[in-house]
């Protein structure tokens, strides 16, 4: 069987079983419901079981990170089952063009869900799942970016993954911590995401209890070379030196000129974005950024491992970060739901039924004087360093 029809079966004959098992226990008591969410592009990719992109094997990127999630999730219920967890599982895709989502939350099915689990890759889905959850009083777990999706005055609108300010808080933080009499270097490009972090530092900065950070910032044009970068550096001593873009191209060009300057020992400061580039791992100047998930370093344990085991039989490939955040999601959310029903909200930092990370969700208050929160954000974080791709140390 080709492997885009394989998928395509999988999906369909799957979702009917799911359904047919857990109505043999109705009799006992009725199951908890959870509704899942992930973009998996069904319809645009297939007419039925007929493959109608072109003649390849392969399946268009674009669904591979929707698809993975969708599979952990698979892997997930197998495990619930196996444990006779009572529970509804009902899944949708959220690019679906004959079920779109507006039509999709108007399903009686729906009714009675205790749980929202959502992988978001556009910010204009957001909204219509928050609305909804808020609505009905119950969470809505966002398991992946993009972040709040400026979404306010919801406190059932759960952030799994740290905001931006976030991130430059932790990494501030972090920073006192481990160099807190070093001379330090932000280089930045010009633009709005950029002078968010700059400003976040900033702030940081004024409302530390400690001794301030020495921060100089350079912008520098997205054509910088290495002399633009060494000129800023000592060659006496560790140079600290953070990177105060998303822009990935900038980030493995700010890398590569440290890696290329043997005669001035450094340590780069990155963003989360750089837990996904793979061009890092080919350098050996050591780098720290900080991330909510550990997945690339905890494949090595008990649980990691039996995972990756589970998926390879499956799927015939290897779980990718996706993967396990749709195991975890739906897993360690759905034992706690089984265990505090409509008190979830109170307990999602409970490590009763921990994975992989340990999660800190703290309600967010965008304007102090409201008593109503505007979501509730882990503020988790882990802090990764690395040097030519090789784990040196995790908190």
């Amino acid at each position: 069987m080709h492997y885009w029809k394989k998928y395509a079966c999988l999906f369909t004959c799957y979702c009917c079983f799911l359904f047919s098992a857990i109505a043999q226990d109705t009799a006992i008591r009725q199951p908890l419901k959870i509704a899942v969410f992930a973009p998996v592009y069904l319809d645009s990719a297939f007419k039925g079981n007929d493959y109608k992109l072109s003649n390849t094997n392969s399946l268009p990127r674009y669904m591979l990170p929707g698809l993975d999630f969708y599979n952990g999730v698979l892997l997930a219920i197998d495990s619930l089952q196996a444990e006779h967890a009572q529970l509804e599982v009902l899944f949708y895709d959220s690019k679906s063009l004959t079920q779109p989502l507006p039509q999709v939350l108007l399903k009686p099915e729906l009714n009675g869900v205790s749980l929202l689990i959502a992988s978001f890759n556009t910010r204009n889905e957001i909204k219509l799942l928050a609305d909804f959850a808020l609505n009905k009083n119950i969470p809505l777990i966002s398991a992946t970016y993009p972040n709040d999706g400026g979404i306010t005055a919801n406190p059932f609108f759960v952030l799994v993954n740290p905001t931006l300010p976030t991130h430059c808080a932790g990494l501030y933080h972090y920073l006192q911590r481990i160099y807190p009499t070093n001379s330090m270097v932000m280089f930045r490009r010009k633009g709005l995401f950029e002078d968010m972090i700059q400003s976040e530092f900033n702030t940081a900065s004024q409302q530390t209890a400690g001794v301030p950070l020495r921060i100089k910032t350079v912008e520098l044009p997205d054509t910088f070379n290495v002399k633009q970068v060494t000129g800023y550096l000592d060659s006496t001593k560790q140079n600290i030196v953070i990177c105060g873009t998303l822009n990935e191209a900038f980030g493995v060009n700010l890398v590569r000129a440290l890696d290329e300057s043997k005669n001035f020992p450094s340590v780069a400061i990155g963003m989360p974005t750089w837990d996904a580039l793979k061009e890092l791992d080919r350098m050996n100047t050591e780098i720290v950024y900080s991330t909510p998930f550990t997945y690339n370093y905890l494949r090595k344990d008990k649980t990691g491992q039996q995972l990756v085991t589970k998926y390879r039989a499956r799927f015939q490939a290897r779980p990718s970060d996706m993967a396990f955040k749709g195991f975890e999601a739906l897993y360690h959310f759905g034992k706690l739901l089984l265990r505090h029903n409509n008190g979830l909200i109170n307990h999602l930092s409970d490590k009763d039924f921990h994975l992989f990370n340990d999660f800190d969700f703290q309600p967010i208050r965008l304007n102090k004087e409201h008593l109503l929160p505007d979501y509730l954000e882990n503020k988790k974080l882990y802090f990764i360093r690395k040097a030519g791709g090789q784990l040196k140390s995790l908190n």
